[in-house]
This record gives structure tokens, C-alpha cells and sequence, in this order.
């Protein structure tokens, strides 16, 4: 079946097309109508004819009897009334579908690179967004049926590598895996920095010991794969307290394509893309100039014979599509990164690496910041770990839930606690226009009220205590009847769900199903002051509790594609 918005969109665009072909008028919703269609203005400057009889053309070729009213309003706009039985009989279809509406669509090979920590680092708050969009991206693409191969792109090579093994090894294995099993990196990666600053001998050894690590040396590869092992591990115990879906297997980090550098240099210089510059083999992809206005280079591998960053991201591009078969990939990496995987996209469809059937996007993302709107750090200046940052909220939940439910079990608040933690940082986040920095406030994002993830949960308990004080199952069989414009508002928020999604995985774009979340459970707050449900008469009653099972549906399913939970009870 497919969205009531859809329907009316694709006939409104027919009509429209059917004057002018390759008019496009605009559908929103209105205060005035249901939905208001705009588009008459201009198509009446191409027609020579003023906006109200375009608009009266086009109601002449609009067909939606078995949907709605349609009227011309003002100089020219097309107001759209659904008419109530319609939405009803929609609505009781939606009853049974678990997906409410949403149609999978035809299934495509998705590759989205996503959070990459470096290894004997801690997760920093800096991790946080690119780990939960990215996890979010990953859920929406699955639940619209996409095969979704996750990247865990993690740091796990380079020069600091030679300092952190012979730390290791001054240490004792024994002692170090004890540290860093504790998920001590930071202290694990700061004792060997300091080493490394301050005593020659170590810094030399430090030097040959990378020397070793990228010769293959057996030895120095065991000891490099206990550090990532370790850290490995680390980072699985965060994804598992922020319920974040990645797991070991998706760890494909900077070392896994290293035996494909050379490979990737060759073929560059094969088709004649690649061009020495100040020692440096580079490609200059057309379009990109420097502050001078000199073409801009790409390097593949520099002056001293070692491969960079771009290397190792050409390589990957390489093997997701032809290993891998992506039909698209997503890198949701930071803002700043924007020029250089433009670069990268730019070299690897010159390569004919990246063909222009596949799809391939930097999601990019703007900064968590903190009260003084600067980059959000502790006191002292130190970086927030993601670790302590959910130990907080969960802290403060827990709190909150104490005074609210003290008749509750200490294990029923702990679990609801770290649910209620994770919805707060996790919505503060998504629902932010990614592009966007946003300032980190927990007081606000844990609170029940306003656009937060704890009044969604809550929204949707408050649904689920209706059925327990009503004592039954949601009716079957039950057309709704549409009759109170709460009733209506609500009506309509439950049918644009398939539209939310859509427009969330077009434009990978978590706050657009952020925002419609928050506005349907404006909409149900507003209906459940407006419309009583247990006191109705039972044909009213058996029709409101149809509106809000679906609405309780929707709330549940839409937070469990953020990576939310919707509680039973709060």
C-alpha cells in the first residue's frame, strides 16, 4: 500500500506534468487543509495565465475522488482535505503490518564506515557522533531491506605503533594485557608518549621496532596483535553499553589493506594519473585548487616512499566495490574530512574504481560542543570518554527514576536507567541536523520534557499504560472512526510514518525521523487530552485504542531504528 502523502504526490505531479511536462509542484502539510499543493505560480509565468486558472486546470485533471476533497484557495493554491473514512480504513490495514506502511524496497549492497577509534586509545566523546549515525544509517537501511556490510575503520597502523610495542614489551606482557584489559588505554598510550619524548634509546627503539612491524617480523606482528586485540575489546564493552550494533567482525581497520598499496600506486601510474610532485606521487583530480589557486594534489604515497591516508582509503574504496559489491557507500566521518574524500571520489571514478552505478557519500558531521560552545572537554581539558559520559546519565537517570518510582525494584530501575541514559545522548545527537554542531547538555536531554528521547520513551509507556488499565489486547478488526480533529491530526501523523523514513534514508538524515517522532507524540499528547479513550462509549473507545496502538508502534519502531528502546513502563 502505498503512503497516503506518496498517492497524492505522484497524481498531483501528474496532473501538473500533464500541462507542462517536468513541472514540479511542491505538497506539504497545512493548517488550512490536510496537505496544500503549491506550484501554480510558476507554471503559470510558463503558460502565460494567471495562478488561479492554472489552478483550476489542474483540480480539472486532478482525479482524487476515492481519496478527498480538493478546493482552490487564495491566488492560486490547491488545498487537499482526506476525507475521514479513507484515513480510517487505511489506518486499520496498518493493524496488520509490522512494518505500518513502510515497503522494503528493491535491496541494494550498502558499505557505511562508521565510528573508527584508534587502537590503545580510549573512545573519546569526538567518537560519538560519527558511532551513532552511523549505527542509525546502518538500522534504516536494514530495516528498508538493504544488505548492510558495517566498517569498523579503526587506526590499528603507523609510526606510534613502534613506541606502543616497545612499551609493551618494557612492561611485561602479563602486566600490559592487565592494564589494558581494564580499559586503561589512554594511561597505557600517555606512559609510552612520555618514554618516547624523553628518553633516546627508547625513541630508537621505538623506530626500529616500526621498522620491523611493517617488514613482517613475526615477533613484532604478535605483540601489535595483542594491542589490538586488547583494544578490540575495549571497544566492543562501549558499543555494547551505548547498544551500538557493531562487533569485532565489522573491525576492518588501516592495516587490513596494506597488502593492496602497491597494487593501487601501480594501477594509478598504469593509466597515467599519477604525477611526481616535490618527491611525492600525486594525482591532481580536475576541479581542486589550493589558497594559491594551484591544482591540488592527492597524495598516494610521500617523499620518503610511505603510504598516507588517501593510500589506504583508495584501497578501500577498490575492495567495497569489487570485492565486496557495494551499490553504495557511506563514510560518516567529521566535517573537516570533506575536501579529502571528495578527493578520494574524485581519483577513484578517474580510476574507474568507483563507477558512477555506484552511490557513494561523505556523511559529514559538525562537532559536540560544550556550555562555552567550544569543543566539549572536562575542567581540567581533558577529552570526555564515552564511557564516563553514559555513567553520568545513567546516573542522573537513575536519580530521577528514584523519586518517580521509589516503589521499584533496584534491578528493574538500573536496567530502565541505562536505557533512559542512552536515549538521552543518543537523541540530543541524532536529532540534530548532523551538519550542524550542537552543545552538549544533559540536563535537558535527560529530562522527559520537550523534543528528548526520554519523552518519546515515555510517550510510548504512557500508550502502554492505557491498554493496562483498560485490561485488553488492542481490537481487531476495528475500523477507526475520524471524527475530532485531534483525532484527524493524529490520523495523519500515523500515515506520513513511510514518508519519515523515506525522507531519513534519502537524504542520511537521522533528525528528519527525529523530528517526526517528537511531532507524533505531540500530536497523540494532544489527542490523549482531547479524546478520552477508556470512558468513551465502547465503538469510540475500541476505535481511539486502534489510534494509539498504532501510534505506540510507530513511537517503538522509529526509536529502535535510532538505537532506542521504548519501555514497557517508565
Amino acid at each position: 500500500m502505498s503512503s497516503l502523502y506518496h498517492t497524492l504526490e505522484t497524481r498531483l505531479r501528474q496532473a501538473f506534468d500533464a500541462l507542462s511536462p517536468g513541472a514540479d509542484p511542491v505538497l506539504r502539510p497545512s493548517e488550512r487543509a490536510d496537505f496544500q499543493a503549491n506550484g501554480a505560480l510558476g507554471l503559470a509565468k510558463v503558460l502565460g495565465q494567471s495562478p488561479r486558472e492554472v489552478a483550476s486546470l489542474v483540480v480539472a485533471t486532478l482525479d482524487i475522488s476515492d481519496l478527498g476533497e480538493i478546493e482552490i484557495a487564495g491566488p492560486g493554491f490547491i488545498n487537499i482535505r482526506v476525507d475521514a473514512a479513507v484515513m480510517g480504513e487505511r489506518l486499520r490495514l496498518l493493524l496488520d503490518d509490522e512494518r505500518l506502511g513502510s515497503a522494503p524496497r528493491e535491496p541494494r549492497r550498502v558499505v557505511i564506515d562508521y565510528s573508527a577509534p584508534n587502537v590503545a586509545k580510549e573512545m573519546h566523546v569526538g567518537h560519538l557522533r560519527s558511532t551513532v549515525i552511523g549505527d542509525c544509517l546502518a538500522r534504516v537501511h536494514r530495516f528498508v531491506g538493504d544488505t548492510v556490510i558495517a566498517r569498523n575503520h579503526v587506526g590499528d597502523w603507523g609510526t606510534p605503533f613502534g613506541m606502543l610495542i616497545e612499551h609493551l614489551i618494557d612492561l611485561g606482557e602479563a602486566d600490559a594485557i592487565a592494564s589494558l584489559s581494564v580499559g586503561d588505554l589512554d594511561s597505557f598510550y600517555r606512559a609510552a608518549r612520555f618514554k618516547f619524548e624523553g628518553d633516546e634509546t627508547f625513541r630508537e627503539r621505538s623506530r626500529a621496532r616500526v621498522v620491523a612491524l611493517q617488514g613482517g617480523d613475526p615477533e613484532t606482528r604478535r605483540l601489535w596483535q595483542l594491542l589490538v586485540d586488547q583494544s578490540v575489546a575495549y571497544f566492543s564493552e562501549v558499543y555494547a553499553a551505548l547498544d551500538v550494533l557493531l562487533t569485532p567482525q565489522d573491525v576492518v581497520g588501516e592495516s587490513s589493506y596494506n597488502d593492496q598499496l602497491e597494487a593501487v600506486v601501480e594501477d594509478l601510474d598504469r593509466q597515467g594519473l599519477l604525477v611526481e610532485s616535490h618527491g611525492a606521487q600525486c594525482v591532481f583530480p580536475p576541479g581542486f585548487a589550493g589558497r594559491d589557486g594551484e591544482p591540488q594534489p592527492l597524495i598516494v604515497r610521500k617523499s620518503d616512499e610511505g603510504f598516507g591516508y588517501a593510500a589506504t582509503d583508495l584501497a578501500a574504496v577498490r575492495d567495497r566495490v569489487s570485492r565486496l559489491g557495494a551499490n553504495e557507500i557511506y563514510y560518516v566521518v567529521g566535517a573537516p574530512q570533506v575536501q579529502h574524500f571528495q578527493m578520494i571520489f574524485a581519483v577513484a571514478r578517474l580510476a574507474g574504481w568507483l563507477p558512477d552505478s555506484v552511490h557513494c557519500e561523505h556523511v559529514a558531521f559538525g562537532s559536540v560542543l560544550g556550555p562555552d560552545r567550544k569543543m566539549f572537554k572536562t575542567r581540567s581539558g581533558e577529552t570526555i570518554k564515552l564511557s564516563a559520559l553514559l555513567e553520568d546519565a545513567t546516573d542522573r537517570a537513575r536519580t530521577e527514576l528514584a523519586q518517580r518510582r521509589p516503589e521499584q525494584s533496584s534491578t528493574e530501575r538500573e536496567a530502565l536507567a541505562r536505557d533512559v541514559a542512552r536515549a538521552a545522548i543518543k537523541y540530543a545527537d541524532l536529532s540534530t541536523d548532523r551538519q550542524r554542531d550542537y552543545v552538549f547538555d544533559l540536563d535537558r536531554m535527560i529530562s522527559a520534557e520537550g523534543d528528548t528521547g526520554p519523552y518519546l520513551q515515555y510517550a510510548h509507556a504512557r500508550i502502554r499504560a492505557v491498554f493496562r488499565r483498560a485490561g485488553q489486547e488492542v481490537p481487531r478488526g476495528v475500523t477507526p472512526t475520524i471524527a475530532e480533529p485531534a483525532e484527524r491530526a493524529l490520523a495523519l501523523g500515523i500515515l506520513a510514518w513511510p514518508d519519515a523514513v523515506s525522507a531519513a534514508l534519502s537524504s542520511s538524515q537521522p533528525h528528519r525521523l527525529c523530528g517526526y517522532l517528537f511531532d507524533l507524540a505531540q500530536r497523540f499528547s494532544t489527542f490523549y487530552e482531547e479524546c478520552p479513550v477508556l470512558s468513551a462509549p465502547d465503538d469510540i473507545r475500541d476505535s481511539r485504542l486502534v489510534i494509539i496502538e498504532l501510534t505506540a508502534r510507530i513511537l517503538a519502531l522509529g526509536l529502535s531504528l535510532l538505537g532506542i528502546a521504548a519501555p514497557e513502563q517508565m
